[in-house]
């Protein structure tokens, strides 16, 4: 007997309680409630003035080190988060190197030109190599990327060892349906620039990038959807660990989702928009926690 979803009996033209051929996955979902649309995501601002942006999108920048402060992904001075500047986009903000996530502040930031000489900034001057020579090389070759966002997460890190892509096996890996990569290569920490084009090459468009034996990156339009990618990564990371050693202990498999379906989800999931609408809440929290102190 065929399921009720996929029942479609004869009916009046004005009768809209036949069960939705729109939606067969949704058993007695009538088709004018299936026609309902998700909402328009609202976007960033924009801005007239190029000065203007920039201490906006440099407060956005603060925020995203307290997120990443308070979610645990500092690991001593590792990590770097870059924003591509509004005013001169052939530089970049980025953390002063030692300084803790917990307590940068807008005016901590430094901005660092493409030759990786620090051109303006707070007091603590000092530049991590390894994000100079990662996200400079990004930068350069993804004009698009506003923001990349690299740290040294638990799960992202204890992942990445196993040399390999994600599965799509949740809902929200399917952000990453043919949308990252693997880089097979570990050289020790990234000092040399031939490696941090290396990281980039293979980046190519993705907006993530597994880093084999070293950790995550991410990258997105705004600062926002970077920072969103990054937690989400690491949280799918988390899950496939987890889903992987409950199968493997009873000698299964995980479930797969199908390339048809993983692709339908991205488009609702996986764009520029959505990371950065899906970023809003954690920004609102850090905002109203920390109070106005990481916008000094």
């Amino acid at each position: 007997m065929a399921p009720p979803s996929a029942v479609s009996p004869e009916r009046d033209a004005n009768d809209d309680s036949k069960p939705s051929t729109a939606a067969p996955h949704e058993p007695g979902l009538s088709e004018s409630k299936a026609k309902v649309q998700m909402p328009k995501f609202p976007g960033p601002p924009s801005f007239a003035d190029k000065y203007a942006e920039r201490e906006y999108l440099k407060g956005r920048l603060a925020a995203a080190f307290r997120i990443f402060g308070k979610y645990g992904y500092d690991e001593g001075v590792a990590g770097h988060i870059t924003l591509r500047d509004p005013v001169q986009p052939d530089t970049f903000w980025v953390n002063p190197f030692g300084v803790a996530f917990s307590l940068i502040r807008k005016s901590d930031l430094i901005q660092v030109d493409h030759d990786g000489t620090v051109i303006d900034g707070g007091k603590v001057r000092l530049l991590n190599a390894a994000a100079f020579m990662i996200h400079g090389a990004v930068h350069k070759a993804r004009p698009d990327v506003m923001c990349a966002a690299h740290s040294h997460s638990i799960y992202g890190r204890a992942f990445c060892s196993l040399g390999r892509k994600l599965d799509m096996i949740t809902q929200d890996s399917c952000s990453f349906h043919n949308d990252h990569v693997l880089y097979e290569s570990f050289n020790g920490i990234v000092l040399a620039e031939k490696e941090g084009r290396d990281i980039a090459t293979c980046l190519g468009d993705k907006k993530a990038a597994l880093l084999q034996n070293h950790g995550l990156l991410t990258v997105g339009e705004t600062v926002e959807a970077a920072v969103f990618w990054f937690i989400s990564l690491e949280k799918c990371c988390q899950a496939q660990l987890a889903a992987d050693a409950a199968a493997g202990g009873r000698g299964h498999q995980t479930v797969k989702i199908d390339d048809e379906d993983a692709a339908f989800t991205y488009k609702t999931i996986g764009t520029p928009k959505a990371g950065w609408f899906s970023a809003k809440p954690l920004f609102d929290v850090v905002e109203k926690e920390c109070g106005a102190d990481f916008l000094q």
